[in-house]
């Protein structure tokens, strides 16, 4: 018996199949989902499904279906897509989606993540929780529904081609001069997505020349895992940016919906630096206006946004409080510092493809190097994010408090603390895993080095 307790999260599905969920429990979700939507007055009659190239997708997609069916609501099957198109669906047509992937998760997980019509989010205090029971008391009651062709419809269609049309309406990469980009897809959906959006697989020719990494659909991920967030997942593309001269590299998480970036030096750049960018743009279509960032953002973002006009608006972490904050706020553009982009123009969904679009065009658009461009954005020193396991985490976070007295604090979203220099530390508790999550920000390389160092000596003793 599945406990869907163990693998509904803060804002989706994740847990390992057959492990944690399986087909079966698929089917008691998809079912519930119809239910919430019936009873909280969604008017659409149809749900868009979509799911990523690892092998429990399929199955695991049709089980759902099966279980939306069942409640009396149609199902557009999308087959295979990134996240973002499954927003473009969702946001497009009006309709509630799921996309069924477990994103930057190794091989054996999958998951679900869920929108109602328009891409609105779905986490746990918007329908998630109230899902979750309504497909559990499904499961204890052993039902099963066999096929019945008086169900609603079910249609299969291809948007790949209309996702990608509309993208490169949102940015004009035509007049930009010639660039050479690696792309490093790591078996993951940007495999896909990317020749349709930034080729010539679907739509006209642009001025780049992309360098294919990893690019074949392959969900056991043979050459690394699609989690650029690890830096261990871009020495490929690292490498291969060097030995081919390129202007830049981009890499593309599992399911297509978060974008890191290495420059032609083959040197990171910061997601918050990115986020500053892109807000920068945004800004200039829609002065003044709101720019949602998470509280791991470097300062600078906010520092930045206001130097351009907008309003800066600290969010926490993950997707739905985001999206929740974008649409409470119209905001213009939200970003996140693990590579999650959000915009406007894009129903406040998130999307990594339209993010890298908005870097080439703006490359493109000058003479400089991204390495000159991009130190612009980048103001401070920062850790970058590291995972401890910790028993206590509650705890911990107690005594870390306890630690620095005279620091200003912040719960917003784990424990945040500022200090008068402007160095400061975010230790939160992840939402999948049983970890604490630290990331330190300083205004120079030793004294980050020296706060990061003292704060994990507190948390791993």
């Amino acid at each position: 018996m599945s406990d869907l307790s163990a693998i509904v999260k803060a804002y989706d599905v994740r847990g390992t199949v057959p492990g944690q969920w399986d087909e079966r429990a698929a089917e008691a979700l998809g079912a519930a989902f119809a239910q919430l939507l019936r009873t909280s007055g969604e008017p659409a009659g149809t749900v868009a499904v979509a799911y990523d190239m690892r092998e429990s997708s399929p199955g695991l997609a049709a089980a759902f279906t099966a279980g939306v069916r069942s409640e009396g609501l149609g199902v557009l099957h999308l087959g295979l897509g990134s996240t973002d198109l499954l927003y473009y669906a969702s946001g497009s047509l009006g309709l509630p989606g799921a996309m069924f992937t477990a994103s930057h998760n190794p091989a054996g997980y999958n998951g679900i993540k869920m929108c109602r019509s328009g891409a609105r989010p779905i986490g746990q205090d918007t329908g998630l929780a109230e899902l979750r029971d309504r497909a559990q008391a499904l499961l204890d009651k052993g039902e099963t529904r066999p096929a019945d062709e008086s169900l609603p419809p079910l249609e299969h269609r291809d948007l790949l081609p209309a996702y990608a049309a509309h993208l490169r309406t949102l940015v004009d990469l035509t007049g930009i001069r010639p660039l050479k980009v690696v792309i490093d897809a790591g078996n993951g959906m940007g495999g896909f997505t990317a020749p349709a959006v930034l080729g010539d697989a679907v739509l006209p020719a642009l001025p780049l020349e992309i360098v294919p990494l990893y690019f074949e659909l392959d969900g056991s991920f043979p050459n690394h895992e699609a989690n650029p967030l690890d830096p261990a997942n871009l020495v490929d593309l690292q490498a291969a940016v060097r030995a081919h001269g390129a202007d830049l590299g981009l890499a593309f998480d599992g399911d297509a919906d978060r974008c890191f970036v290495v420059d032609e030096r083959g040197e990171p750049v910061s997601p918050s630096a990115i986020t500053a960018l892109v807000a920068v743009r945004e800004l200039a279509k829609h002065p003044g206006a709101a720019i949602i960032h998470n509280l791991i953002t470097s300062s600078a973002v906010p520092e930045i946004v206001r130097e351009h006009g907008g309003e800066p608006v600290c969010s926490r972490v993950g997707h739905s409080f985001i999206k929740a904050d974008m649409a409470r706020t119209n905001a213009a553009f939200g970003g996140e510092h693990s590579a999650h982009y959000y915009f406007r123009d894009f129903w406040f969904a998130d999307t990594g493809m339209l993010a890298a679009m908005h870097l080439l065009a703006a490359l493109g658009e000058q003479d400089a190097p991204l390495s000159e461009l991009g130190r612009a954005y980048e103001r401070y020193a920062a850790s970058g994010e590291i995972n401890s396991t910790v028993p206590d985490q509650r705890a911990k976070l107690a005594e870390v408090r306890a630690a620095y007295p005279d620091a200003e604090t912040d719960e917003l979203d784990g424990l945040t603390l500022r200090f008068p220099d402007g160095a400061w530390v975010n230790l939160r508790p992840s939402n999948t895993e049983p970890l604490l999550r630290l990331n330190v920000e300083a205004p120079t390389p030793e004294r980050m080095v020296a706060l990061r160092d003292e704060v994990l000596g507190l948390v791993r003793r």
